[in-house]
C-alpha cells in the first residue's frame, strides 16, 4: 500500500507540472537519485523579458529628460528553482533569481552613471524561498488527513490565492501586485522568515504560518489633526505576524507540493476553489499626533473564487480560466502605498503643472487601508488544427480599489491574449493597462495606459 501511495503521489506531481505546461515537457529537467525515482531533483528556469509603452504620470522625466511617453526594455524576471525529494517525507527547497532590470535602473546597489557599473548593470543575484519540509502524515495514513511542516524563508502567506500566485502561468501578463500587500516592506519579495503547516483535508486544503517579519522604520509624518494622521511601516522590533488561506476544491484537487498556485491550466483540469485567508501583526505601522507616537495593528483579510474548466468538444481544447476576489485591508489611518512596476522614471523639478501625487512614470496607488476588487477571465479558443503552431487566449481582469487616503475610488482595466507556442513554456503575451492617476486626493482620478509586450520561456 506504501508503494501504491507514493507513485500515486509521483504521479500527482508529474501531473501538476505538466497541467501548468506542454503535453511535450513531461517531468521537466529532473534527475533521478535512485532507480525508484522516489528520489530526486528537480530544476526549473524561466525568463520573462518585456518591451513597454508608457504614458507617463505629469512631472516625469527619463534619463534627466522631461517625457510624457517613454519605450522601455526589461526582465521582469530571470529565475531558477531547485527542490530534492530526499526522501518521501523529506524536501528542500531554493529559489533564486533577479527581478526588475531595465536600462537604466535595476542594477547592482551602488550603480550609476556610465561604465561597468553604470545604470541598471550587474543586478544582484538573491534568495526568493529557501525552506526544508517534512511530511508528518502522507496522503492516505490518517484517512482523508494530511499534514506538512516546514521552516525557512517561504512563501506560505496565506490571505489568498493569488498572494501564493506561481509568476509562471498567469492568465495576466502579472500579478495585480495588491496581492502582494507587504511586498520588499516587511517581506522579501513576497516572503517571510518562519515556520508553515500545509495539508489536506479530503476536498480542503489549508495552509498556516507563523512568521517574524523584516523590521521597518519609515518615520510618520507629524500632524496636529488626528483626522490627518498617515501610517507608515514602523515594526520596530517586529511582533511575529500570523496567516492562513484555507480553500474547498468541488472538483479535480490540486497539488500542494509546492506553494504556487497555478493561474491557468489551459484547459488540462477541471478546477473550481473557493478560499478565505487572512494575514496580522500586531503593531506593524505607526502614526505621529502631535509627537505622540500611536502603534496600528495589520489586519488583512481576503475571499475568493477560482476557475479553470474545459469547455465544449474535447478535441477542441476550449477552456475558460476565471478568479475573483474581495480584499479588505486595514494598515491603519490613511495608509497608502504608491507602487510602478520597472518604474524607470524620476521626477522632474522644473515641471509646472499638477504633478502626479503618487510620482513620476508609472506609479500609482496601489495598496492602502481600504478595500479592493478584482476579477479576470480568459477564455482559451479552440484549436484548428490537430497540432496548432500557437494556440490563443483572449483575457479581460478589471480592478476597483476605495482607499481611505483618497477621496475617490478608482478602476482600472487590463486587456490582452497570451499566445502560446509551447503551453506556458514558451509564449507571448500582449497587454494593455490603464491606471488611475490623482493629482488631489479630492479629486476624480484621470488615466493613464501602459502596453506590455512579454517574452516569457521556461524550462
Amino acid at each position: 500500500m506504501k508503494k501504491i501511495l507514493t507513485c500515486i503521489g509521483f504521479a500527482l506531481i508529474s501531473s501538476s507540472l505538466y497541467a501548468q505546461g506542454s503535453p511535450d515537457y513531461g517531468s521537466g529537467l529532473k534527475i533521478n537519485l535512485n532507480q525508484q525515482g522516489d528520489k530526486y531533483v528537480r530544476f526549473i528556469l524561466w525568463d520573462q523579458f518585456w518591451l513597454r509603452n508608457t504614458q507617463m504620470n505629469p512631472g516625469s522625466m527619463v534619463g534627466g529628460e522631461p517625457t510624457d511617453n517613454s519605450w522601455s526594455l526589461g526582465n521582469r524576471r530571470l529565475r531558477t528553482l531547485v527542490y530534492a525529494q530526499i526522501s518521501k517525507r523529506y524536501m528542500i527547497l531554493a529559489h533564486f533569481g533577479i527581478n526588475n532590470q531595465t536600462f537604466i535602473n535595476g542594477g547592482a546597489p551602488g550603480t550609476s552613471g556610465t561604465g561597468g557599473y553604470g545604470n541598471g548593470k550587474k543586478t544582484q543575484l538573491f534568495f526568493h524561498d529557501a525552506w526544508n519540509e517534512y511530511a508528518v502524515i502522507l496522503p492516505g495514513e490518517a484517512g482523508k488527513f494530511s499534514l506538512s511542516l516546514g521552516a525557512g524563508l517561504h512563501y506560505y502567506m496565506g490571505l489568498s490565492r493569488m498572494t501564493m500566485a506561481s509568476t509562471l502561468n498567469f492568465l495576466t501578463v502579472d500579478s495585480p501586485i495588491f496581492t502582494w500587500p507587504l511586498i520588499d516592506n516587511s517581506d522579501q519579495f513576497a516572503r517571510q522568515l518562519g515556520m508553515f503547516a500545509k495539508g489536506k483535508y479530503g476536498k480542503l486544503e489549508y495552509r498556516f504560518s507563523l512568521n517574524k517579519p523584516f523590521a521597518t522604520d519609515l518615520v510618520p509624518p507629524n500632524v496636529t489633526d488626528p483626522s490627518k494622521a498617515v501610517a507608515v511601516d514602523n515594526n520596530g522590533n517586529p511582533n511575529f505576524s500570523k496567516a492562513g488561506y484555507v480553500e474547498y476544491q468541488f472538483l479535480d484537487e490540486e497539488s500542494n507540493t509546492l506553494p504556487f498556485k497555478v493561474g491557468s491550466y489551459l484547459g488540462t483540469k477541471k478546477v473550481f476553489n473557493i478560499g478565505a485567508g487572512f494575514y496580522h501583526q500586531k503593531d506593524g505601522t505607526r502614526t505621529s499626533v502631535n509627537s505622540a507616537i500611536e502603534k496600528h495593528d495589520i489586519s488583512l483579510w481576503a475571499v475568493d473564487a477560482f476557475a479553470d474548466i474545459p469547455l465544449g468538444n474535447a478535441k477542441n481544447k476550449m477552456a475558460i480560466s476565471a478568479y475573483a476576489g474581495y480584499y479588505n485591508y486595514q494598515f491603519g489611518p490613511n495608509y497608502l502605498r504608491n507602487i510602478g512596476i520597472m518604474n524607470i522614471a524620476s521626477s522632474d523639478p522644473n515641471f509646472a503643472g499638477n504633478k502626479a501625487i503618487a510620482g513620476p512614470g508609472n506609479l500609482q496607488p496601489t495598496i492602502g487601508t481600504g478595500n479592493i476588487i478584482y476579477a479576470q477571465a480568459g477564455l482559451l479558443l479552440p484549436n484548428q488544427a490537430e497540432k496548432p503552431k500557437i494556440r490563443i487566449q483572449p483575457f479581460a481582469a478589471f480592478t476597483h480599489k476605495d482607499f481611505d487616503a483618497l477621496n475617490k475610488p478608482s478602476s482600472q482595466f487590463d486587456i490582452g491574449a497570451n499566445w502560446f507556442i509551447d503551453g506556458h513554456h514558451a509564449k507571448i503575451t500582449t497587454q494593455y493597462s490603464t491606471r488611475p492617476v490623482y493629482t488631489s486626493p479630492t479629486e476624480d482620478p484621470s488615466s493613464k495606459g501602459e502596453f506590455i509586450l512579454q517574452f516569457q520561456i521556461y524550462l
